[in-house]
Order: structure tokens, then C-alpha cells, then sequence
């Protein structure tokens, strides 16, 4: 029952070790380097889906009438975790060439507008849809300023309505921040080791006559400027407007109209920062508000601190009182103590009687333990800056990667903890196991499949494509089945956990309680939500509103203090429990720390009423409710595994010490 401390140890252990070697202080890794440009080399501009607060389901760059390149829409290479994010990254017709100013671009002249695609621009345009572009890995920003605040965007939106008219930008005007490419950086950032892996070919000819250039910023302002579609009918890509384009974000004038076409053109200026490379992504880490942000997280961990210190001295006090009042008892006292005192001594011979469906139980706790494990290695690799926001969906990646491979820990506990219930009877941990892999991804399995047919009726981006489907199925039964099976083989040959005390055949009965057990039970969850409320907003800014989370050290720590404010929690209630002989503590104490999920689903709910008022349709609301609903039974099964576990180490820890015949 203690491997999850050691694999926990063990990863700590080795991110102290990976901190301690020289060249490892960079928040970016190798694969994540500065990449060198020469006067009027060629700057790849890329697209990704277009996205909406507003209804939260991507949709396809080129489905509106955009350009398209010369040589044809090609999707970028993508890793799962973009995928599974609703990211669709593709070329696009935009080409610039470093260090080099151009205006009034022209783009393309789209066909005439048809009815269908009039309506679903109109469409788009109501629904807030904004359009990100990428360069250089650098998502486009965008600034606004609101009274005496400056306002940071990623993309720009599609259009604009003005009363019963719809305006559609079609004019963009780009501003590329560039910084001298310097070789020391390369070695301060990725260590000496690795900086000539992150020199492309031919740089060493090249620096003694250009010092070379690295992109660090990436702005556009978008414009609304009415074109003469008859003026650029004998253009071609690239060529010039016929006439000077002024971009004014502050008025629209190219309003759409169905059988009419529109005008793309574009602007560029290279703009020299002082900016280096390793902090070009500041400007999109920024939060509103950071100061409140971190004093009211250091504040609410403090006093949740503090309230669980106070419990747990308690209640050792107590515990330890009525251990050495009952010890000092001879045989006979304690005989007679029994029959004249009630409380948790009373129970000696049933605390450890199984308990309802043992089974559902054991399945449960090692899904817990595997969802929990994945969770505190990816934190712990996120805050190290593996996973930086620089390399799209990677901490999706390793969270499934992660996973998978704790399977092996989930079979183990799972069948460990089955094993100590049949009191050393391994016979079924086959069942077990396979249960264990198939309880959880089964669950999740229907809600993203439910989600998926929503998506795909809507043709958004975010529905995972068939074949990924087989992927995730073929990861599933051909990764995660095996291990785990593997972990029950290993946990049905370890040694079971012997209970301290025998068991009667008859079971003792619960006296009456003055109040419902289940309403303790369901309070306990509280506590726990308290300590990670306040973080919770930001999360759900994060994948609700389109903003980066990036503060994920101090996620860490907030996810251990709830660790152990779970731990507490149930053990106290289950205390409470066996003091009124109430001797089903099982379940309960599992649900005393899982309850925190319930409050978190109400907070959801919140959220949605009060924070994503836009939310249009029943569809985006359906979804919402889906992916939270998924987010709060894993942390049910993750939370609640923690409380079993203290709760079953601290009941062994005390009825060993109790003296019975």
C-alpha cells in the first residue's frame, strides 16, 4: 500500500537530480530552440481552427471564404494532445521574408459570396469566432485598449456587426518583433552540450556575415477596409494593391453582401526588441489581476493549513488519551470497561468486516491511485518546464502517456487491497484487474463518444477523427489492459495486509444515530474544496475562456496541501464513526474525501450560469456539462482513494495497538 509514496519519492528525487545538472536552468528544452533567420529568408505564417467562448466548438480555418496558399490547404504535423484539443493547424496563403517591410499585399479576391456561405459568415461573425494565426510557434496577438488598460488577445475576430450590417476584417496589418540571434543564448538556455544541435546547416558561413535574426513577437491589427473587387481582377498573389492602404482598426467600411466578393490584402513591419528569445512568451503568460490571483491562493492555503494542523493534533490528543486509558486496564477492567463505555473499542471485533460490494471498492481505489498518480507527475513535470505552452498539446500527451503507464499501479493496488479484504484469498484478481482498466476509460470512453457525435453533427475541429478513435482504442487495450494486468499479477503475489484483530461471525448491530451519517459524509467535502476553489477559477479560465494556465508550481503545491487535507478529512470522520459503532466505515470513508467532487460539479454549474453567460445553445451547454462531468469523477476517484487509504492505514494503526483476546 505504500508504493504510491515511493513512486511519488522516486519522481521528486529524480527532478532534483535533473535541476542539479548544469545547463538544466532553462525553462525550455531541447527541441524547443531559437531558430536562426537570415535577411530575407522566408517566414512561414500558419492557421489554426477558429475558436468562440461562445460556443466552445472549434471550427476549420479555410470553412469560411479565406485565401487558401498557391500550392494547396497541407495540415501541419500534430501530436495527439492537439488533436484531442480541437487543433488544426494548416499553411496559409500569408508569406513573409524576414527583415524585410512590405505594404499593401494583395491577397486573393474570394469567389462571390454564395447564400451558404453568406449565412455561415454572418454566422460566425455573431458568434464571436476569432481567427489564430502562428508564427514561428507564436500564436498572433492582439492589443486593445479599454479606458486606462492595455488588453492582450491571442487572434482577432473574424467580423463585426454594426446594427443589421456585417463587417468582415480583410485587411491585416502584421508587426514581427525580432532579436539578433545570439550563440549565447543558445548555450545559456539549452546547455553547451546540446547548442550545436540547434544550429541549422551552414549557420557557421552565415553568422560571419549576418548576425541572423530570431522571431520574439508576433502582432496583428485587423482592419476592415472596402476594396474594389474590379480594381484587382488582373492581380495575382503577392502582387501590389493598386492603391495606398490605410489600416484604421478604429472604423469597418468592408461590409459583406450575399453574390459579392471580398478582398484580402496585408501589411508587414519588422520591428528590432529587446525582447530575448527565452521571454518571448511573457506577453502571453500574463494574468489580470496576478496580485489577487496569488494572495488569495497563499491566504486560503494558509488558513486551510492551519484548520487541518489544529484536527490533526486533536485528534492524535484524543486517540492517544483513550489508548493509554484503555492499556492500562488489566483484563478484567477492560472487560467491565466494555460493557459500561461505548465508542470505537467496541467495534474491535468488526471494524475490519468486509464491506459491500468489496469489489466495485478495490476497482475504484486503484483507478484512484492511477488518475492521482497521473496527475501529480504531470503537475510536477509541467512546473520543471516540460511541458511549456511553447510545444502545443504536450501536456495532453503525457497526461494520457502517464496514464497509460500507471496502469501498473492501479492493477497492483487494486488487486493488493482485494487480496487484504479475502484475507490473503487471491482467487479472482484476474476479474479485478480487468476491471480495473476497463471501469474508468469505460466511463470516459461513453462521455467523450456522446460529446463526439454532438461535435461531429456540428462539423467542428474538436471531434476526434475516426482514426484517432482506433488509436485511443488500440493505446487502451494494447498498453493499458496489459499493464495493468500485469500490476494485479504482482499485487495478487505480494503479501495481503494482515488485520490486528479477529473478526466475529455475527456482526454487531449499529446502534441508532441521532442524525443521518450520509449528511457527514457528504459536509466532509467542503474542506477540501476549500483549498482549491480560488485555483479552480483560473483552471476553468484557462479551458473555458481561451487563457494560458501556466502556474503550475503552484498548482503542485495546492494539489499536495488537498492530498492532505483529503487524508485528514476522512480519517477524522471515519474517528467519529467508530465512536459511535458505526463499524461500515469503508465506503464512507472513500465518499467523505470524494465528496469534495460534488461541490466542485455545484461550482461548475456556477460558472456556467454566472462566468459563461455567452454560452449560446444546447449543444455548447451540453458539452460544458459532459467534460465536467468527466473532470469531477476523476477527482472523485482520485480524492476518494486518498482518504480510503489514510483512513485503512490509520484504523490498522489503531486497533493494533488495542489489546483484545
Amino acid at each position: 500500500m505504500a508504493r504510491p509514496g515511493a513512486l511519488l519519492l522516486a519522481v521528486a528525487v529524480a527532478a532534483l537530480l535533473a535541476a542539479a545538472v548544469p545547463g538544466a536552468r532553462g525553462f525550455y528544452l531541447p527541441g524547443s530552440y531559437p531558430h536562426k533567420y537570415n535577411v530575407g529568408d522566408d517566414l512561414n505564417v500558419k492557421v489554426n481552427s477558429l475558436t468562440s467562448i461562445d460556443t466552445e466548438m472549434p471550427f476549420s480555418y479555410y470553412s469560411l471564404p479565406f485565401c487558401e496558399p498557391q500550392d494547396g490547404v497541407k495540415d501541419s504535423a500534430e501530436n495527439l494532445g492537439e488533436l484531442l484539443m480541437g487543433d488544426r493547424i494548416e499553411n496559409s496563403p500569408y508569406r513573409f521574408r524576414m527583415y524585410t517591410n512590405e505594404s499593401d499585399v494583395f491577397l486573393c479576391r474570394s469567389p462571390p459570396l454564395g447564400a451558404d456561405a453568406f449565412s455561415l459568415l454572418k454566422k460566425r461573425i455573431d458568434e464571436m469566432y476569432q481567427v489564430n494565426l502562428i508564427l514561428d510557434n507564436l500564436p498572433a496577438i492582439r492589443y486593445t485598449r479599454k479606458d486606462d488598460y492595455i488588453m492582450r488577445w491571442t487572434g482577432y475576430p473574424v467580423g463585426i456587426r454594426v446594427g443589421v450590417d456585417y463587417y468582415v476584417f480583410n485587411h491585416l496589418q502584421f508587426t514581427v518583433l525580432v532579436h539578433k540571434y545570439e550563440d549565447a543564448n543558445v548555450a545559456r538556455v539549452i546547455g553547451a552540450a546540446d547548442a550545436t544541435d540547434a544550429i541549422p546547416s551552414g549557420a557557421k558561413d552565415a553568422a560571419s556575415s549576418s548576425p541572423g535574426w530570431m522571431v520574439v513577437g508576433f502582432e496583428v491589427v485587423p482592419c476592415s477596409i472596402k476594396h474594389n473587387p474590379e480594381d484587382v481582377k488582373s492581380r495575382k498573389m503577392y502582387d501590389s494593391y493598386p492603391s495606398k492602404i490605410k489600416c484604421d482598426p478604429t472604423t469597418v467600411s468592408m461590409s459583406i453582401k450575399e453574390n459579392e466578393p471580398i478582398v484580402y490584402t496585408y501589411e508587414v513591419n519588422f520591428v528590432e526588441s529587446d525582447i530575448k528569445w527565452p521571454s518571448r512568451w511573457d506577453a502571453y503568460l500574463k494574468m489580470e489581476g496576478a496580485k489577487v490571483h496569488w494572495f488569495s491562493i497563499l491566504n486560503s492555503l494558509m488558513v486551510i493549513a492551519f484548520l487541518a494542523g489544529i484536527v490533526f493534533v486533536i485528534l492524535l490528543r484524543t486517540v492517544r488519551r483513550d489508548l493509554t486509558k484503555y492499556e492500562e486496564l488489566d483484563s478484567e477492567a477492560q472487560a467491565q470497561m466494555n460493557e459500561e463505555l461505548s465508542g470505537w473499542k467496541l467495534v474491535v471485533s468488526d471494524v475490519f468486516r468486509a464491506p459491500s460490494n468489496p469489489m466495485l471498492l478495490c476497482i475504484m481505489v486503484g483507478d484512484g491511485v492511477q488518475i492521482l498518480g497521473m496527475a501529480v507527475v504531470t503537475i510536477l513535470f509541467a512546473a520543471l518546464g516540460f511541458m511549456s505552452p511553447a510545444s502545443r498539446g504536450t501536456l495532453i500527451t503525457g497526461m494520457l502517456f502517464f496514464y497509460l503507464v500507471l496502469g501498473i499501479l492501479a492493477g497492483y493496488v487494486g488487486v493488493r487491497v482485494w487480496k487484504t479484504i479475502k484475507c490473503g484469498d487471491h482467487s479472482g484478481w484476474v476479474a479485478v484487474s480487468w476491471r480495473v482498466a476497463c471501469f474508468f476509460p469505460g466511463i470516459a470512453f461513453l462521455i467523450l463518444t456522446t460529446l463526439n457525435f454532438l461535435l461531429w453533427g456540428s462539423h467542428s475541429t474538436g471531434a476526434i477523427p475516426f482514426s484517432l478513435f482506433v488509436v485511443l482504442l488500440l493505446l487502451w487495450f494494447c498498453i493499458s489492459v496489459p499493464l495493468t494486468l500485469v500490476g494485479g499479477f504482482l499485487g495478487a503475489k505480494a503479501p495481503h495486509i494482515e488485520y490486528p484483530v479477529r473478526t466475529n461471525q455475527i456482526p454487531r448491530e449499529i446502534p441508532p444515530q441521532k442524525y443521518p451519517s450520509w449528511l457527514l459524509v457528504l459536509g466532509a467535502g467542503t474542506l477540501p474544496f476549500g483549498t482549491l476553489f480560488i485555483e479552480l477559477f483560473f483552471i476553468m479560465s484557462s479551458i473555458w475562456m481561451g487563457r494560458v494556465y501556466y502556474v503550475f508550481g503552484f498548482l503542485f503545491v495546492v494539489l499536495l496541501l488537498l492530498v492532505i487535507v483529503c487524508a485528514e478529512v476522512s480519517l477524522v470522520l471515519t474517528y467519529m464513526h467508530l465512536c459511535v459503532e458505526d463499524w461500515k466505515w469503508w465506503w464512507k470513508s472513500f465518499f467523505s474525501s470524494g465528496s469534495v467532487a460534488i461541490y466542485i460539479f455545484l461550482y461548475s454549474i456556477n460558472y456556467l450560469i454566472f462566468d459563461l453567460k455567452s454560452l449560446s445553445g444546447p449543444v455548447s451547454a451540453t458539452l460544458y456539462i459532459g467534460y465536467s462531468l468527466f473532470m469531477v469523477i476523476a477527482i472523485m476517484l482520485a480524492t476518494g482513494t486518498v482518504g480510503f487509504i489514510s483512513s485503512f492505514c490509520f484504523v490498522h494503526y489503531l486497533f493494533s495497538s488495542v489489546k483484545a483476546d
